[in-house]
């Protein structure tokens, strides 16, 4: 682990606490069970190996770094470089099948993976094939949005299909090229069901990738039934850190929760003498808000000497505007207002703010990770966005002139270009950040024993430790079995620059890789147990 400076420091111990007790249960109870104690004393356990690893840190007690390798010069020493990464999980995972410790036991038929995976097939359906989608291509299934209030989203399985055809022309997984099955979910969960129905159903897909917090969380427990990899989901919603309970399902970026208290903790740090303070957020109404706000309401609950009160304004996500919302939040005269939101609601919040006041009266202006994108939301709204600040969760932007030089943005931007696309649309960029890693785990999985089949692909995804091209160097891309089950945690804190059109990086990163727990997400609005 390791904390750049002091305040990153202090950011990171709140952080971890603070997932710590999600995971525990963040809601209180009369009439506490029996596996309360048990619960508590991990917790206690984890708190204080946390300590420690702040100690070190804070001491210069830290591990020695691994020697780094140079920076790659073109775009053959990073397929090297991925290659090489690929065959050390590779390795790890057939040393474990040949010995017996990983793989499908046919006399149990149950699948075991790294640090106490277990998938029981006994569940599946009778009729399930652990190579169903495969024939003359690799079939997978992607139910977002490309038509209604978050259309924008759509331009994500044009990224898909953009690195999908560069993979496919340069051999496909083992030879068998990659097709991509889209379905337009319009971002509305009741629609998201039907899409991903009718690919169980009628296209019978290898995999099928879900877009959104609403869509994933109303058909995850159908494609967990079903035993249908459901992998790097399009959302950060801490549910999706559940290997037990939903073990088909893997998540992709920062969780909402970690986003939240990362907002809490740059409060108590930057805004140390106006403390405690008022915050105010504009929570998108549907599950990906709710994450957020039972994130922050925790956080202020737990710290009422930074937060001393804190007010959800909800909007619906179809609403055509949102000046309404923004009348309401300029009115309380907070001291800081949070976006809860994505797509064009967030363009819409940075022009309220400049219009109402809210952003020349001194207010701090936070929005969510998933409004990153210079050219969807920031420089549309002009000088209104400067100074708005965000956690980013170690994202490249494609079109932010800081990784102008940088090698796979450049690939990434000419592969666009030469696919008939416009690199300036981000979103196309941030698309390729979930198909590369679904690449990544289906060419692991085609070179374990008996080669790609489902339960190897799973067993990929709970195993990945990858570089991944799209998170700025320092935030690792990494899960362990149960141990670990979010892929990212680490995250830089950026301020946007209106002038140069740039997100402009404050301090160093925060790791806090390994440290957060599972989640079982509880819908009584107590979040993780």
């Amino acid at each position: 682990m390791k904390i750049k400076n002091r305040w990153l420091q202090l950011l990171a111990l709140l952080l971890a606490f603070s997932m710590v007790a999600a995971a525990c249960g963040g809601g209180s109870s009369d009439a506490p069970g029996d596996g309360d104690a048990g619960a508590d004393a991990e917790a206690d356990a984890e708190e204080q190996a946390i300590e420690d690893a702040v100690t070190d840190a804070r001491d210069g007690d830290e591990e020695e770094p691994e020697e780094e390798m140079a920076a790659p010069t073109n775009m053959e020493e990073l397929e090297a470089r991925w290659e090489a990464n690929r065959q050390k999980i590779v390795d790890k995972l057939t040393e474990g099948i040949e010995s017996g410790e990983y793989g499908l036991d046919e006399a149990t038929n149950i699948v075991t993976g790294p640090s106490g995976i277990e998938i029981d097939l006994n569940n599946c359906p009778s009729n399930w094939t652990n190579d169903e989608g495969i024939a003359d291509t690799i079939e997978i299934g992607y139910s977002g949005p490309e038509s209604g209030n978050l259309a924008a989203y759509g331009n994500m399985a044009v990224g898909w299909n953009t690195y999908i055809d560069y993979v496919n022309e340069n051999g496909g997984i083992g030879g068998t090229p990659i097709e991509l099955l889209t379905r337009d979910d319009q971002y509305v969960a009741t629609v998201a069901i039907e899409q991903v129905d009718q690919l169980l159903q009628a296209d019978k897909p290898f995999a099928i990738h879900t877009l959104g917090t609403p869509s994933v969380m109303a058909t995850r427990g159908t494609l967990n039934e079903k035993c249908v990899p459901n992998p790097f989901v399009n959302t950060g919603h801490p549910a999706w850190g559940d290997p037990l309970g939903h073990p088909w399902t893997t998540g992709s970026f920062l969780n909402y929760l970690t986003e939240a208290i990362l907002w809490g903790a740059w409060i108590k740090e930057n805004m140390a003498d106006q403390l405690p303070v008022e915050v105010v957020g504009i929570v998108m109404e549907n599950d990906f808000g709710i994450a957020y706000q039972q994130g922050m309401e925790d956080y202020a609950k737990k710290n009422p000497d930074v937060v001393s009160k804190f007010t959800a304004i909800p909007f619906d996500p179809a609403a055509p505007t949102l000046t309404n919302e923004m009348t309401t939040a300029a009115a309380l005269k907070a001291d800081v207002a949070i976006g809860m939101m994505a797509g064009n609601p967030c363009l819409q919040m940075i022009e309220e703010a400049g219009r109402n006041g809210m952003q020349s009266s001194g207010m701090v202006l936070f929005i969510s990770q998933t409004c990153k994108d210079p050219n969807s939301f920031m420089i549309p709204a002009g000088s209104s966005s400067d100074g708005w600040y965000i956690v980013g969760g170690g994202q490249k932007v494609n079109t932010d002139p800081q990784y102008a030089d940088d090698v796979y943005v450049q690939f990434a931007n000419q592969l666009i270009t030469d696919a008939g696309h416009d690199p300036k649309i981000g979103l196309i960029f941030t698309g390729m950040f979930f198909i590369w890693g679904t690449v990544e785990a289906l060419r692991i999985a085609e070179a374990l024993p008996d080669g790609l089949t489902r339960t190897n692909f799973m067993l990929a995804l709970r195993s990945l430790d990858l570089e991944h091209p799209q998170l700025v160097k320092g935030v690792k891309f990494r899960v362990d079995g149960t141990n670990d089950a979010y892929l990212v945690e680490g995250s830089d804190f950026s301020q946007w620059d209106s002038e140069g059109e740039t997100w402009k990086q404050l301090g160093g990163l925060v790791d806090i890789d390994g440290l957060s727990g599972t989640c079982t997400w509880k819908t009584d609005g107590s979040g993780c147990g």
